[in-house]
């Protein structure tokens, strides 16, 4: 199968990938969702289940997220999925590793390099899924701030720190006969479109969309926006960032067997240096057969499994598999 098919809906630019003939890489103007597409036709076997296959967007109609929430897609940004055939059960590490993967990925490292110089804060992984960096509400000026006040007063209350979100990621497991066969991970990158969300579209969270270019227009002197909101070498790094973070958690899983832990260790030293969570007050919402559990400390890491590391105020450190994140602003 070739590596850039060029569909009835296509892109009159191509978007041909070159880093890998592997690749089976088919770019839309639109789809529902690139996520679904890939795991109806890996299913029905319309795509061979035992190679890669990459999906690109322009937009989406029907993008998803974590628990069932909506992405929003309009054009200027990336929506991208990765078919990876695997026979390995798939963790909530994968997705924490993703998002080192891609916080590593070039155009994310130049903006970090020019935010850690203006003492501004970089853009890291927020655990479970998502890029982008908590900004307080005392920031040095040229921070990017929100600016809907829709969300400002139905979601955050004064307490509460804004998380502005750059991208988010969305693992699901293939099965074919009740076996599992596979992975599609769907990335969507704000470049140059920040959706203004609502208090309906944010779905209760106290985030507010950025983009790349949102940011690279807060840096003195600004960056090149036509650099960093190159869609072409954006999917090239994307995919790329998918592919080595299926290599490191495939190798993880082999080390597991072996008793070693050199991979490990490397991820979990980079996850921390990368953690936008890091030494950060937070509150933890978790919700468990009609019952509401709230838990407030510290963030402390993650755990050998990918659990969020939480230092209750009793000393206590508790690792949380799920829940609702909200950052408390402390004096």
């Amino acid at each position: 199968m070739p590596i850039y098919n060029q569909p009835s809906n296509a892109s009159s630019k191509s978007l041909r990938l070159n880093h890998s003939p592997m690749l089976n890489h088919r770019h839309v103007v639109s789809s529902a969702s690139t996520n679904s597409e890939l795991i109806d036709a890996i299913q029905d076997g319309t795509l061979d289940a035992t190679e890669m296959h990459l999906l690109t967007a322009e937009t989406q109609s029907a993008g998803r997220g974590q628990h069932g929430r909506s992405w929003q897609s309009p054009p200027g940004n990336a929506y991208l999925s990765l078919y990876h055939p695997v026979h390995l059960p798939v963790s909530g590490l994968l997705s924490l590793i993703i998002g080192v993967e891609l916080a590593k990925m070039p155009v994310i490292q130049l903006l970090n390099e020019q935010l850690l110089v203006q003492e501004l804060t970089p853009i890291g992984v927020k655990w479970a899924n998502d890029l982008g960096f908590y900004q307080s509400k005392h920031q040095p000026q040229g921070q990017p701030t929100l600016d809907n006040t829709d969300v400002h007063n139905t979601v955050l209350d004064n307490q509460t720190l804004p998380f502005n979100k750059l991208a988010g990621i969305l693992i699901e497991p293939v099965s074919q006969a009740g076996k599992l066969i596979g992975v599609v991970m769907g990335v969507g990158l704000n470049v140059q479109a920040t959706p203004k969300l609502t208090a309906q579209t944010a779905e209760g969270m106290s985030y507010q969309a950025i983009s790349l270019q949102d940011i690279a227009e807060t840096l003195s002197p600004k960056i090149q926006t036509d650099y960093i909101t190159d869609l072409r070498a954006l999917y090239q790094q994307m995919s790329q960032a998918l592919m080595s973070a299926m290599t490191c958690f495939e190798c993880l899983s082999i080390e597991k067997s072996t008793g070693h832990s050199y991979y490990l260790d490397s991820f979990l030293k980079q996850f921390d240096s990368m953690d936008a969570l890091r030494e950060l007050r937070l509150r933890v919402t978790q919700e468990h057969n009609s019952q509401t559990n709230i838990l407030t400390g510290y963030a402390c890491g993650i755990d050998t499994h990918g659990c969020l590391q939480l230092r209750q105020d009793n000393g206590k450190i508790s690792a949380l598999f799920t829940g609702r994140i909200d950052v408390i602003q402390t004096a």
